[in-house]
Formats: C-alpha cells, sequence, structure tokens
C-alpha cells in the first residue's frame, strides 16, 4: 500500500507538552479550592476543551460558568506555548524530510486553536501543514472520527492513503477504526498505554529518528 498524507497529532507527539498539561489541571483546581483527584488528567486528556471545561464546573461545583474555566485554562496555558514548550527531539527534521518528499501534511488537535497557532510559528514550522484542525473548526473530538475524515478530505487523500500519528490510545483507536494507517508515538505521559497502543496500531515508534528514513517516506507518494 502507498500512502499520501499524514496527520499529525500535536500534544505528545509533535510537542513536548504533556507533562505541562497534567500539571495544569492540578494548577487550576487548587487555585479554586480543590485537591485534584489523582486520575483527573488521565480523564480530561481525552476531552475537547469544551467537554472538560463543562466537566470541572459540573463535577467540582465550579461557581464559574465553562466558558470561563476555558478561558483561564487557556491564560494558564499560554505563557508555555507562547515562550517554553519544545518539539519532540527529531520531529522538526521529520516534518522538513517530509516537506522535502512533497507530502502532504496536516495537524488535526483538541488543544486550543490561538496556542497552536502560537507555538506553530514560534517554533517556525507552521508554513508545513496545509490545514490545522481543531474541534473549534466544527468536527468533534477525537472520540468520533469526523476530524480525520474532514483533515484528509481538506489534504485531498482518502483514510486508508493517510498515516495519522498519534500519542493517545483513544485517538488511535478511532483513526484505526476509521480505516486510516495509524502510527503510535511513544510519550511518557500514556506509558500505560503502550502494549494497547502497539496492538491497536499499524506501527509503534519511540522517536522521530525511528521514521524519519528513506524506507518510510518510500511508502508514500505525492498527490
Amino acid at each position: 500500500m502507498q500512502y499520501k498524507s499524514i496527520i499529525f497529532d500535536m500534544d505528545g507527539t509533535l510537542l513536548d507538552s504533556m507533562g505541562m498539561w497534567q500539571q495544569l489541571d492540578r494548577r487550576f483546581l487548587r487555585e479554586n479550592g480543590i485537591e485534584p483527584p489523582d486520575d483527573i488528567s488521565e480523564i480530561v486528556k481525552k476531552m475537547t476543551v469544551d467537554t472538560s471545561s463543562a466537566y470541572f464546573v459540573e463535577r467540582f461545583r465550579l461557581p464559574m460558568t465553562p466558558e470561563q474555566v476555558k478561558e483561564r485554562i487557556e491564560q494558564l496555558a499560554a505563557e508555555a506555548y507562547q515562550e517554553k514548550l519544545p518539539l519532540k527531539t527529531g520531529a522538526k527534521e521529520f516534518i522538513e524530510a517530509a516537506a522535502l518528499h512533497k507530502i502532504p501534511c496536516a495537524i488535526a488537535s483538541v488543544t486550543y486553536p490561538a496556542l497552536l497557532d502560537a507555538a506553530l510559528k514560534r517554533l517556525g514550522i507552521r508554513q508545513y501543514f496545509r490545514c490545522i484542525l481543531t474541534p473549534d473548526s466544527g468536527t468533534e473530538g477525537k472520540h468520533a472520527p469526523d476530524i480525520y475524515f474532514e483533515t484528509a478530505k481538506l489534504l485531498g487523500t482518502a483514510p486508508a492513503e493517510t498515516v495519522v500519528i498519534e500519542d493517545a490510545l483513544y485517538a488511535a483507536e478511532t483513526a484505526a477504526a476509521a480505516g486510516f494507517c495509524t502510527i503510535g508515538f511513544r510519550d511518557a505521559s500514556a506509558q500505560a498505554d503502550w502494549a494497547a497502543l502497539s496492538a491497536v496500531c499499524s506501527r509503534t515508534v519511540g522517536s522521530w529518528s525511528e521514521l524519519n528514513n528513506p524506507a518510510f517516506f518510500a511508502a508514500f507518494r505525492t498527490v
């Protein structure tokens, strides 16, 4: 099978940011006088921004609207995206290699669009992606395949011709069930899911250097 395009996840796949998000969940709850449950990060990492904001309000009976929660969490995360969070080692080199091979690339993410845009511009890679889709684009989160279907449509490729690279098990399960070729990327925040991720995906890798080679790119033909 030859492929034509790549859809990247952002947080935990391209960007080394999951540790920050785990601390941010706890920081937000503590500033509202709540001791964070041990599993809170595991729960909300599977949600969209809107869903997690509503969840915080309902579960912890916060005297805030979901929109206010969303705005505050975005404020807390803004500095990290604008100034600090690094790419995973080898990610930029891989993206540049994909561009040299004329492979259409896109990002499908459930993170705040403004934060994504700030990080991509700071890191100097925004120009390599034909499109960036988030739930704010009108799609659901990654429990449903719509975000992948819409991204592939914008790239001009069918699911079976499209490689999706994800670190989160639930997202990889969605993409694989929808007919995409799915590659699982190892992130420390999801180590407990590694065996399951390996079972779901066509391939799993622990670093970008494992993919940045002629054999991988030989599986693509440009559209």
